[in-house]
C-alpha cells in the first residue's frame, strides 16, 4: 500500500492510523488500526465518519490485509464484516462491493491493493471536481450556512460540502459561514469549526434552532449540505436537522443545495422511503462525551429516539452538486442522471 495522508487517515508504510474525531478539536490523537475489529469499532464510534471517509477507510484496510497475506476466503471476510458496519452510508458498501469483485477475481495481492489506492485517488479527484462545481455558484460576500461536517475530515480530499464552501474561500470571494453545531454530536461546532480554523474561513457556529432566525433576516444566502445517501429520484439520507433546515428554506426561498460524489448516489434506491437510517445509543442524546470527559443531563429513567439520519426529499433541494456537474430537478427524470 502506498504512503499517504488525508485530513483524516494516513498511512506511513507500517501503520494505518486514523484520526480520533471523537476528542476534536481540542486533541489531536491518532488511532493505530491493525485489523477489521479495530477498524468498526473506529467506525461504530465516530471516530471516523463521512460516508467517502468511511469507505475509503475499510477499502485501505483489505488492501494491507492482502500484502499481509490473508487468503481470499479472510479477505471476503473480512469485506463483508466492514460492509454492516453502518447501515445508511451507501460509499461503504459501494466501495466494498468493488474491492470484492477484486478480491474475488485476483490471485496477486497487488491488484487489491492497487483497487484500494484507485478508490483513494478517486475521492480526492471527486471532491476537486465537486468543489470547483459548487464554488462557480457562490457569489463574492455572500452568506452562508451548512450542517454536520462535510471537509476533509470526512472524505480523502478538500471534502464535499465544506469543500465547496473551502474552495470559494480560496478563491478569494470573501464568503461568510453560519455553522450549525449539530446536535446530539456536535459535528458542526467541533469538527466544521476546526476546520474553518484550520483553512482561515471565516464563521460563526450557531445552535441548529437559530438558522430560522437568520433565514428571516436575509442573513443566508445560499445553504450547502452533504449526503451519505442519494436515492435514484433525487431524496437524500444527511445527519439528522437536514430535512428541517431544507424546509426552512424552502419557505424562506433560500437556495438548498445537496454536495456528494455520484458514489454516494444508490441506483438501487428508488426513493427516500427505502433508505435504512441507522438508530443510534440514546448516550448521545442524553448527554455529551469529547476530550473533556462525559456528562449526563437527562434522568436514567427516560427513553430517547436517536436517528442518526433524516430523509429530504427532492422537492425541497435547488440542485444537486455532484462531481459530475450540477443537476436540477429537470434532470431527475433522466436515465442515469448522477453520471453527466
Amino acid at each position: 500500500m502506498k504512503l499517504f495522508t488525508t485530513g483524516c487517515m494516513k498511512f506511513d508504510g507500517n501503520t494505518f492510523l486514523i484520526l480520533d474525531q471523537t476528542q476534536l478539536p481540542h486533541q489531536e490523537n491518532w488511532l493505530k488500526c491493525e485489523n477489521v475489529s479495530q477498524l468498526v469499532e473506529i467506525i461504530q464510534k465516530l471516530a471516523i465518519r463521512g460516508a467517502p471517509a468511511i469507505g475509503i477507510a475499510a477499502s485501505v484496510l483489505l488492501g494491507i490485509l492482502a500484502e499481509k497475506g490473508l487468503t481470499k476466503e479472510q479477505l471476503l471476510d473480512a469485506a463483508d464484516t466492514l460492509r454492516a458496519a453502518r447501515p445508511t452510508a451507501v460509499n461503504l458498501m459501494n466501495n466494498i462491493d468493488q474491492m470484492k469483485r477484486v478480491i474475488i477475481d485476483s490471485d496477486d495481492s497487488s491488484y487489491i491493493t492497487k483497487e484500494a489506492e484507485t478508490l483513494l485517488d478517486e475521492d480526492i479527484q471527486l471532491c476537486g471536481s465537486m468543489a470547483d462545481h459548487g464554488a462557480s455558484i457562490i457569489h463574492p460576500g455572500e452568506k452562508l450556512l451548512t450542517h454536520c461536517n462535510t471537509g476533509g475530515l470526512a472524505t480523502a480530499g478538500i471534502g464535499t460540502a465544506l469543500g465547496v464552501i473551502t474552495r470559494a474561500h480560496e478563491q478569494k470571494k470573501d464568503i461568510f459561514v453560519w455553522v450549525d453545531e449539530t446536535r446530539p454530536l456536535l459535528q458542526g461546532g467541533r469538527l466544521t469549526a476546526w476546520e474553518c480554523v484550520n483553512r482561515g474561513v471565516p464563521h460563526k457556529i450557531i445552535c441548529d434552532n437559530m438558522a430560522a432566525m437568520l433565514m428571516a433576516k436575509g442573513q443566508v444566502d445560499r445553504i450547502f449540505v452533504g449526503s451519505d445517501r442519494i436515492a435514484a429520484n433525487g431524496d437524500f439520507a444527511n445527519k439528522i436537522g437536514t430535512y428541517s433546515l431544507a424546509v426552512l428554506a424552502n419557505y424562506h426561498k433560500v437556495p438548498f443545495y445537496v454536495v456528494a460524489p455520484k458514489t454516494t448516489v444508490d441506483p438501487e434506491c428508488s426513493s427516500g422511503d427505502l433508505i435504512p437510517i441507522e438508530q443510534r445509543s440514546s448516550d448521545e442524546i442524553k448527554g455529551v462525551s469529547g476530550s473533556f470527559g462525559s456528562c449526563q443531563w437527562a434522568p436514567n429513567e427516560s427513553d430517547t429516539f436517536n436517528p442518526a439520519f433524516d430523509v429530504t426529499p427532492a422537492e425541497l433541494v435547488t440542485a444537486w452538486i455532484l462531481d459530475t456537474g450540477v443537476f436540477t430537478k429537470q434532470d431527475l427524470p433522466k436515465q442515469s442522471w448522477w453520471l453527466g
